[in-house]
């Protein structure tokens, strides 16, 4: 399994206890819908390595305590730790109307109500403090704030997103 094929599911935090359980702080609004998985990946050596899982239940909030097949011990815990988890992409909830994940709408045409098309999304910026849309114009690089206020339509079958853009943002870097 390769990463491109997976999404980041959470890092390994802590061992829980002598027997080899550990926790994976899951980066998820969701805890709940991935606490009866069967296995994961565990970023080893930079290469994605199955785990299979014998049991695993919620531990306060967004922590899962979980027990791998084939660690038994405080040692093999300790190999795991600050390790991060990965599931296959096929194992995303599916999401609906203006929801989407990052690397979904990679691709996707970008409509403004004033502009028309303003071009295609070719990443997803998320180092900042507001998530941006980089867009490709001609050559440009157009930056959109993702948010609800801006974003008005998620269209997947055509793979387009209809925005509404602040009064001059598009102008700014299309001039």
């Amino acid at each position: 399994m390769r990463k491109d094929e997976c999404f980041y599911l959470g890092k390994i935090v802590s061992k829980y206890s002598f027997k080899g359980e550990v926790l994976i702080k899951l980066d998820t609004d969701e805890p709940e819908i991935y606490e009866g998985m069967e296995s994961v990946f565990v970023d080893l050596g930079k290469k994605l390595i199955p785990f299979f899982i014998e049991k695993s239940q919620l531990h306060k909030s967004s922590l899962l305590r979980v027990k791998f097949e084939d660690v038994g011990d405080e040692a093999s815990a300790n190999s795991l730790l600050a390790k991060e988890v990965f599931l296959p992409l096929t194992q995303l909830p599916k999401l609906s109307g203006n929801q989407f994940y990052y690397h979904e709408v990679i691709g996707f045409t970008v409509m403004d109500t004033k502009h028309g098309d303003i071009g295609t999304i070719e990443s997803i910026n998320d180092s900042s403090s507001q998530v941006l849309f980089e867009v490709k114009k001609d050559g440009k690089e157009l930056l959109i704030p993702i948010s609800d206020d801006i974003i008005s339509k998620v269209d997947r079958a055509s793979k387009t997103i209809y925005v509404t853009t602040p009064e001059g943002l598009v102008d700014l870097y299309l001039q």
